[in-house]
């Protein structure tokens, strides 16, 4: 059986594209519900609850969508690692995008009652198992086709996915609020969102059409070395990668919701901030996530994954415990400067997890392996976080949101440390990942390989 020939720089520039085009649309479809949970979910399907009581049920609508993600992560983990990575994304865009649109269509509680938030809930189930199948395989596109001592450069653009979201989500929501009365924006405003997700989803699915299978995966199937059953396999033979993979990760999680849900809602409720600022702001963070994400990728290559993420949890302890005294000085600059720097040490941690994580994990099983140690994270970080912050500013205030905060990082920080440094890896095996010298590529300075 012959190796697989890499892909061309045109087909390595057109896999980057659909994995970054993909992961942003699947993150703005997710982040959109975070953004209404945050200003009308409260007041539109939870309307006859306190003013805490509803925040605190629009965030856990969120949450129930992070308990659906490793769910997802097995689900779709299962047939990327049977039947390839391709057929498995454009099922987890198709899913994502028509949950989305039916968010948009769904009537109030107003209108219908209860059964108004038991169908939001059910479709954040929907949209939980999309996402939670979504990133592992937009990451093994490039991750999987990049030179080995390039990958965490070319794994960093699904990795822009949640920056560029939040980007998307808080543009659409600001420029929805900016046409309309507050009244307006209440009542139907904030689901054209939604409903514009259907234009997004049509060139998401035509990217993805329109790409190949992964080179690691085609050697894989050729030498009959799938696996039966990934999820057994992964989680009997390295439980280990699994545990602290997910453990390295949750601060990303952690941070990341509290800068685009949480205090979405804090500057508005707690602050008395206009939405349009803070829809604004929420531009800023997404932008300086961006940035942050792609040093943190880009430097991985150069010092290992292991110490940029290291470093990221390091800044985020120390600004964990400085960001809500920050945020209370109530001015605008001070939200901007808070909500900004909230994201720095996420991006310089979350911008080597898309080279580190598949680097975890055999061919076999790699889609389940990280996608499972990715979306686990998502609810230890993701889904908690949100929920326990909205407590804890009401019972002890913001300072005790950030000793939660830093005392996540410092967890995150002791599993970066215990885990092994996985960019000398090679993806040329279906076995159990094996350390490897890797010899520098022709394309070491290039964003897009050569044959």
């Amino acid at each position: 059986m012959s190796t697989p020939q890499p892909p061309s720089k045109t087909q390595m520039r057109r896999l980057a594209w659909a994995s970054l085009i993909g992961t942003t649309i699947e993150f703005y479809d997710f982040l959109i519900s975070g953004t209404a949970a945050a200003l009308v979910f409260n007041k539109t399907f939870f309307p006859a609850l306190g003013t805490a009581s509803a925040t605190m049920l629009s965030f856990a609508t969120l949450g129930v969508a992070f308990v659906a993600r490793p769910l997802g992560a097995i689900l779709f983990g299962h047939y990327g690692d049977r039947v390839g990575r391709k057929k498995t994304l454009v099922s987890t865009l198709l899913l994502m995008g028509l949950s989305t649109v039916a968010v948009g269509l769904l009537p109030t509680t107003g209108q219908i009652g209860v059964l108004a938030p038991i169908l939001l809930v059910l479709l954040r189930v929907c949209q939980g198992l999309a996402v939670g199948g979504e990133w592992a395989g937009a990451t093994l596109l490039t991750a999987e086709n990049a030179p080995e001592d390039k990958r965490g450069t070319y794994a960093l653009f699904p990795q822009l996915g949640p920056s560029l979201g939040f980007v998307l989500a808080s543009t659409t929501f600001l420029s929805t609020r900016l046409m309309m009365s507050s009244e307006s924006f209440a009542a139907w405003g904030w689901r054209i969102p939604f409903l514009l997700s259907i234009v997004l989803i049509a060139v998401g699915m035509y990217m993805r059409l329109n790409i190949g299978e992964t080179a690691t995966f085609r050697q894989a199937v050729g030498t009959q070395k799938s696996s039966r059953n990934p999820f057994l396999e992964a989680v009997t033979r390295q439980p280990r990668e699994i545990l602290l993979g997910t453990g390295a990760v949750s601060m990303c999680f952690a941070f990341y919701y509290i800068g685009v849900t949480y205090l979405t809602s804090y500057g508005t409720e707690k602050l008395g901030l206009s939405q349009t600022f803070v829809l604004a702001v929420g531009i800023a963070i997404g932008a300086t996530l961006a940035v942050s994400t792609i040093v943190g990728a880009r430097l991985s290559d150069r010092i290992g994954r292991r110490r940029m993420m290291s470093l990221g949890n390091l800044f985020s302890i120390v600004f964990a415990l400085l960001m809500f005294p920050i945020l209370s000085v109530g001015t605008t600059w001070a939200y901007i400067i808070g909500a900004c720097l909230s994201q720095v040490g996420v991006g310089l941690a979350y911008g080597p997890v898309g080279a580190m994580l598949p680097e975890l994990f055999a061919t076999r099983y790699r889609y389940t392996g990280a996608g499972l140690s990715y979306n686990l994270a998502g609810v230890l970080g993701g889904a908690v976080t949100p929920l326990l912050a909205v407590q804890l500013q009401d019972s002890f205030g913001g300072l005790a949101i950030g000793l939660y905060l830093a005392g996540v990082a410092a967890v995150s920080l002791l599993c970066a440390l215990a885990g092994a440094e996985t960019s000398k890896r090679r993806f040329d095996s279906a076995t159990d990942p094996v350390a490897a010298p890797v010899t520098p590529s022709a394309e070491a300075d290039t964003i897009l390989p050569t044959r």
